[in-house]
C-alpha cells in the first residue's frame, strides 16, 4: 500500500475558484446575495422565485409559478456549465402547503428521472404574489 504524502503545514492547498452568478434579478442588488454560487463542482442556486426576471412580471397558477422557477434555476446552472439533470437536491419553500400537489406534474417533468433529495416547506415569501421559491444544489457531472 502506497502512502500519499500529505501538504505540509506550509504548503497551502489551491482552492476551487468560486464564481458567482446573477439573474439581474433587483432581490439580488437590494438584498445583497448571488442567484448561484459554484465552489467546485457543487453549485448553490438560491431560493428562486416564479417571476421572470426579464419582465418581472409573475403567472398567478402555482404550477406556473413552478415552472417559471425552474427555467430561472436552469439559466442559472446552465451559466455554470450545468443543467437541472445535475439537481442533487431541492427545496420547495410554499406559503400553502396545500398547493405543492398542484405542482408535482411540473415537477415529475423535470425531476421524475432525477430524483434528487427533497424537502417541502410552508412559510411566507418575500412577495404575496409568490406561491413558490424553489433552491437546488447541484453538483457538475
Amino acid at each position: 500500500m502506497a502512502n500519499k504524502a500529505k501538504p505540509s503545514a506550509n504548503q497551502a492547498t489551491p482552492k476551487p475558484r468560486r464564481q458567482l452568478i446573477s439573474s439581474g434579478s433587483p432581490f439580488e442588488r437590494d438584498i445583497g446575495y448571488s442567484r448561484a454560487v459554484v465552489q467546485g463542482p457543487l453549485i448553490f442556486v438560491s431560493g428562486t422565485s416564479g417571476f421572470n426576471y426579464e419582465t418581472m412580471k409573475i403567472e398567478k397558477g402555482v404550477a406556473a409559478q413552478a415552472e417559471q422557477c425552474l427555467k430561472n434555476i436552469d439559466h442559472a446552472l446552465r451559466q455554470a456549465n450545468s443543467c437541472l439533470k445535475d439537481t442533487v437536491r431541492v427545496t420547495y419553500v410554499l406559503p400553502n402547503g396545500k398547493d405543492f400537489k398542484k405542482c408535482w406534474p411540473v415537477l415529475q417533468r423535470y425531476f421524475g428521472e432525477v430524483r434528487p433529495a427533497a424537502m417541502m416547506i410552508s412559510a411566507k415569501l418575500l412577495d404575496p404574489r409568490m406561491k413558490i421559491e424553489i433552491e437546488v444544489t447541484a453538483m457538475r457531472q
